[in-house]
């Protein structure tokens, strides 16, 4: 896909391509690889709410994803996912951070398809390692295994985020130029398939 900068001046024409997104745009990818911090950028550039369904899972639950592993177990925690992401797709048009693995969900894979522009941020193993091991909060990683599991994940889940809508690279740059980036594609992607939501403005 041929990227654009969306408030690049077209050709011939003292005019820009602006877009609002016909759907939800959901940010797929594993942990580590930035939705979060490119989520709201994303959201704030867009002028778009934004919401992070880990969050929200544990908002509902009322208590941490560790915990939630611990006492309910992962089962639990992807039901109480699918119904948390299902209700936020049911919401007015925003940014949405999803779970690293939960477009492997068969039914949360179908809902994000339906209902959203899935953008896959692609990080590599060493990349995703380096920030993974900053943080203590993930449920799937303990001290040591960092980079055993992010191989596993990245053997099951790269596939499946293969199937996205929208595949953005991410680098060790600053998140703006990632969010413009994403932009960018994303604004592509809707003029070609979502046209009538794609507007000429003067400038």
């Amino acid at each position: 896909m041929t990227s654009s900068d969306m408030y690049k001046p077209l050709r011939k024409n003292p005019l820009t391509i602006s877009f609002m997104p016909p759907k939800t745009i959901a940010l797929v990818g594993l942990m580590g690889c930035g939705k979060t911090s490119i989520g709201r950028r994303l959201a704030k550039k867009l002028e778009l709410s934004f919401f992070d369904s880990d969050q929200e899972v544990e908002i509902s639950a009322g208590c941490s994803m560790k915990e939630i592993y611990s006492v309910f177990g992962e089962e639990a925690f992807r039901s109480g996912e699918r119904r948390v992401i299902s209700r936020l797709l049911n919401q007015p048009v925003h940014v949405l951070a999803t779970g690293g693995s939960s477009i492997a969900d068969d039914e949360t894979q179908a809902l994000l398809k339906e209902k959203s522009i899935t953008v896959w941020l692609d990080a590599d193993l060493e990349t995703l390692v380096t920030r993974v091991s900053r943080r203590n909060d993930r449920p799937f990683i303990k001290n040591g295994n960092q980079r055993e599991v992010l191989e596993q994940l990245i053997e099951v889940c790269y596939p499946v985020y293969a199937n996205s809508d929208i595949h953005v690279k991410t680098y060790d740059e600053a998140t703006n130029s990632t969010v413009d980036r994403v932009i960018s594609v994303v604004s592509e992607f809707v003029k070609d398939n979502y046209p009538d939501y794609c507007v000429l403005k003067s400038i």
